[in-house]
């Protein structure tokens, strides 16, 4: 397991070099910052992923689409498909449990462009999901999840779409499965595979284990290799990179409330030392920046406020603003009405350092059991019962 890397803006005194890394290619689409940005359900959608872009490159992911809810064309689906004409290169999750719907998925993307890039998830250990054997439970059944990647890989290279795979260490520590499903992403021909450093059995508990991701990068080793965990500052990816010889990180949580972290990560890796330690100035015209495009992603300024609400915590972490401000911010109905309270605000405040720094969202509770259909982890394969369940796990959730 690793230990924390220093805060951001503290030195390393005789540690090594920092690592510059190169530009990250995903199949035919490059960015010089190898950093991607982890879909994260009612976060990532094209308001948070255009101001992201607007502090640092990268490859940032859409919200996750449910493979069967996408052929059926539910309309929240072909919502969440949708980018904005800037966005480029277009990089869309998909969730699914049957090769075959996967497979149409993919096709579906292919055939109407709706994509430049594809990402399975692996990753999720909801346990609604978990117990129907879909999420991070399901590459314990590595025929089918060999069986899910080269039907994806086949239509999505019909386009010449790049495939990718996000996965966690397994299901719990005594039934890994990330080094088998790294090797048969590679044969199956994903073109890069990211590894969350936790098991489903502990949410985002504890801290991720960042020699797992070291152990994938030593197995996997003709594509890319991206790590996921703990990543909250720039020193942090460095970090990882320094210790587990990853090509890239994945960022999630850690730019809650934070979108200039993509600038940090960006002069991180070119070598470069400078840090963004905003004042609340700019901590209050980014939140309303936010809240501007949110309006005009739902085209809908009362859904785009309400929406902005949930950011709240996650601006203001560390900065001095009180508790009925906060409240009130946390109700607000209109860009009007945000501009006056953020106006109200002493935004004379210098960035606060460390109480703004550190974790951010829900870590949730380590599991003593994960929720699994029954007789899950008797073997490797699919057969019986299993397989019916598992045709079930299709539900619109994410994570990872």
């Amino acid at each position: 397991m690793h230990a924390p890397a220093p805060a951001t803006g503290a030195t390393t005194g005789g540690a090594a070099p920092a690592p510059v890394l190169a530009p990250l290619r995903i199949g035919p689409h490059v960015s010089p910052t190898p950093v991607v940005l982890a879909p994260m359900a009612g976060i990532t959608n094209s308001a948070f992923r255009t101001l992201c872009r607007e502090h640092g490159e990268g490859f940032y992911v859409s919200e996750m689409v449910t493979s069967r809810a996408l052929v059926e064309r539910t309309p929240e689906s072909m919502r969440l498909v949708t980018f904005e004409p800037h966005e480029r290169p277009r990089s869309l999750q998909l969730y699914g449990v049957d090769p075959v719907t996967v497979a149409a998925a993919v096709r579906m993307v292919v055939e109407e462009d709706l994509a430049d890039h594809v990402d399975l998830n692996f990753g999720c250990p909801v346990p609604k999901v978990t117990r129907k054997g879909g999420g991070a439970a399901l590459p314990w059944k590595a025929g089918l999840f060999r069986s899910i990647v080269r039907g994806a890989v086949r239509e999505a290279s019909r386009g010449g779409l790049p495939l990718t795979v996000k996965m966690r260490k397994g299901v719990d520590d005594d039934h890994l499965t990330y080094l088998d499903a790294g090797r048969a992403a590679e044969e199956e021909g994903a073109a890069a595979v990211a590894l969350h450093g936790r098991t489903a059995s502990q949410h985002y508990s504890g801290q991720a284990d960042w020699d797992a991701i070291a152990r994938l990068k030593e197995t996997v080793t003709s594509i890319p290799v991206l790590g996921n965990g703990d990543v909250w500052s720039a020193d942090d990816a460095l970090e990882m990179v320094r210790r587990t010889g990853c090509d890239g990180v994945v960022v999630g949580r850690g730019c809650l409330g934070r979108p200039w972290l993509f600038a940090d990560l960006q002069a991180a890796f070119a070598g470069r030392p400078e840090r963004h330690r905003p004042g609340l100035a700019v901590v209050a015209a980014t939140i309303r920046r936010h809240a501007e495009l949110l309006c005009e992603h739902y085209g809908d300024e009362l859904r785009g406020c309400r929406d902005i609400r949930k950011h709240v915590a996650w601006y203001f972490k560390g900065y001095t603003v009180g508790g009925d401000l906060r409240s009130r911010l946390g109700l607000v109905d209109s860009l009007a009405a945000l501009d006056e309270l953020l106006a109200g605000m002493d935004l004379s405040q210098p960035y606060p350092g460390a109480p703004a720094e550190g974790p951010r969202g829900r870590a949730g509770s380590p599991q003593e059991r994960v929720a699994l259909p029954e007789g899950w982890l008797d073997d490797r394969e699919l057969t019986g019962a299993a397989l019916e369940n598992v045709r079930q796990a299709e539900l619109s959730v994410s994570g990872g």
